[in-house]
């Protein structure tokens, strides 16, 4: 039986980095875009970084950096992938290799279908090796708690849409009162969370981080 993966995302403090893997994250993520409001420095996502034990994978995000910003960060943090939030298209990703790259993909109705078919003919003729997979977000952008459409998601999976797609993350809106029902319907191959296991932007919170993978395990037991 597949395993929904969880990613809790926009770590700012070693202890929460610590707490995400005690109880069960599968990836945490760091926020090195300077406008968001959970960007830390580089010195202290060295030591959110070091928080993280072995066999839990640690994501750098970006917006629209250069790849020479993008290589020395990853090589500062020892990051073992990137994920990128910009209009980044696969010149940039294939600049990056061998470094595993995630790509961002805003879901609308308007514009999934041709995204979708962008990256799979892109996958398809090898142009992105280096590509590990789509994370599918809202509209609005990460970390900012507006629920993604996920009817139109749904209906495109449903249409075999996603089925080349080696890897596909879902995210958008994600908290512990509604993944549950989203993994059920949409059987992502990992879930990411930001605002949704928050006190406030970049303070997580131990409880909210249990009870979220609590309810996709509970997710992936009932299928």
């Amino acid at each position: 039986m597949h395993r929904t993966r969880v990613k809790i995302c926009g770590i700012t403090r070693p202890e929460d980095a610590a707490a995400a893997a005690t109880a069960g994250a599968d990836a945490i993520g760091i926020v090195l875009h300077a406008k968001s409001k959970r960007c830390i420095p580089v010195e202290d996502a060295k030591a959110v970084r070091k928080a993280v034990p072995p066999f839990v994978s640690t994501i750098g995000l970006f917006v629209d950096a250069k790849a020479e910003t993008i290589i020395t960060a990853a090589s500062a943090l020892s990051l073992s992938m990137v994920q990128l939030h910009g209009g980044e298209g696969p010149d940039l990703i294939e600049a990056l290799d061998p470094i595993p790259v995630i790509k961002v993909v805003h879901v609308t109705a308007a514009t999934l279908g041709n995204d979708l078919k962008l990256w799979r003919d892109l996958i398809s003729e090898g142009r992105v090796p280096n590509l590990f997979g789509l994370l599918l977000d809202a509209a609005a952008g990460g970390g900012t708690g507006v629920s993604n459409d996920w009817d139109t998601l749904h209906k495109h999976l449903m249409a075999g849409e996603l089925r080349e797609i080696p890897v596909w993350i879902a995210a958008g809106g994600l908290n512990p009162k509604n993944v549950t029902e989203v993994v059920h319907r949409l059987h992502p191959w990992a879930v990411d969370v930001a605002s949704g296991v928050e006190v406030r932007p970049g303070e997580k919170s131990r409880e909210l981080i249990g009870e979220f993978i609590q309810a996709v395990r509970h997710a992936d037991s009932g299928r």
